[in-house]
């Protein structure tokens, strides 16, 4: 039997997260304020005490869930997982998991990838979409006929699990492709509350800023395999995991298909650690045989 650790991204957080933490280990404390002080402000303040709204702000969602799962797997007694993958932004907390990134260096380039997102945002206002209850096949091709035809920037960007994919481009092309999508017998297609098209061609400007950042941070060798979102699969090499996490941002997030090939691989039960409980959902969704559960 394998042990696959996984950890969520961006969408996990709640208000108060990580509290307990901070309260019930003095190892934990110290890292909080450490984390602090790399991001010059008390990212644990909104964490433990914001709202909703707070916790929306780009600078503190994506630092706010990598540090409650890092913080979270370092408690757990005997962390040696057999193999790691984390959904999106949740990737980095999974290469520190498997010793590639250092806690402080992971949290700097989250750090540097939420701004730069942020600003791609800026730049072209865009959004995602939920797609339920449609093969992958037509909403691929959906989403290639509507940019084909209008010129709007629309693709596949989250396989979550079978009958769930998350779509990402512009206004214009995100509406068109709902319409398409309901008419092909979709269950639901629904635009989704973020800032902007995820893991599409419009967050290359942020790419740049993350491989800039990248080059200048030490990657180890990994004590474990990470299944990358970009090609779903394991991953050893340290110049590929840099390059398939630069990739990520544009590409999309192949999280149903990095779970089948970590399941053909051994494993078997997969924990899910840090906020939330979305990852464990959803594994269940793609094979309801393997055991699942959780830290937080």
């Amino acid at each position: 039997m394998k042990h696959a650790y996984i950890f969520p991204g961006q969408g996990s957080q709640f208000p108060g997260m990580g509290k307990s933490l901070y309260e019930n280990s003095a190892f934990a404390k110290k890292l909080f304020e450490q984390a602090n002080e790399i991001l010059g402000f008390r990212i644990s303040d909104i964490m433990f005490n914001g709202n909703e709204e707070d916790l929306r702000q780009t600078k503190v969602t994506q630092p706010a869930v990598f540090i409650h799962s890092v913080i979270a797997f370092k408690s757990i007694e005997n962390n040696k997982p057999d193999m790691v993958a984390g959904h999106s932004l949740g990737e980095f907390s999974a290469l520190v998991a498997n010793g590639v990134l250092s806690f402080e260096d992971g949290l700097r380039l989250v750090s540097i990838r939420a701004l730069a997102m942020q600003k791609a945002c800026e730049l072209n206002p865009s959004t995602m979409a939920a797609v339920l209850a449609l093969d992958d096949s037509k909403v691929e091709e959906i989403c290639k006929k509507v940019s084909d035809e209008t010129g709007e920037i629309v693709v596949p960007a989250n396989y979550n699990c079978p009958g769930q994919l998350v779509i990402s481009g512009t206004l214009k092309g995100i509406e068109i492709a709902c319409e398409a999508m309901k008419v092909a017998g979709a269950k639901r297609a629904l635009v989704l509350p973020v800032g902007g098209a995820f893991h599409s061609p419009l967050m290359a400007p942020a790419q740049t800023e993350l491989n800039d950042a990248v080059k200048k941070i030490t990657f180890y060798n990994p004590t474990a395999s990470v299944y990358q979102n970009v090609v779903a699969k394991a991953v050893v090499d340290k110049e590929e995991i840099k390059k398939n996490l630069v990739d990520q941002l544009t590409a999309a997030v192949k999280w149903s298909q990095s779970v089948q090939a970590m399941i053909k691989d051994g494993a078997s039960k997969f924990t899910e650690i840090g906020p939330g409980k979305v990852l464990q959902g959803l594994v269940l969704k793609i094979n309801k045989e393997v055991q699942v559960d959780g830290v937080s």
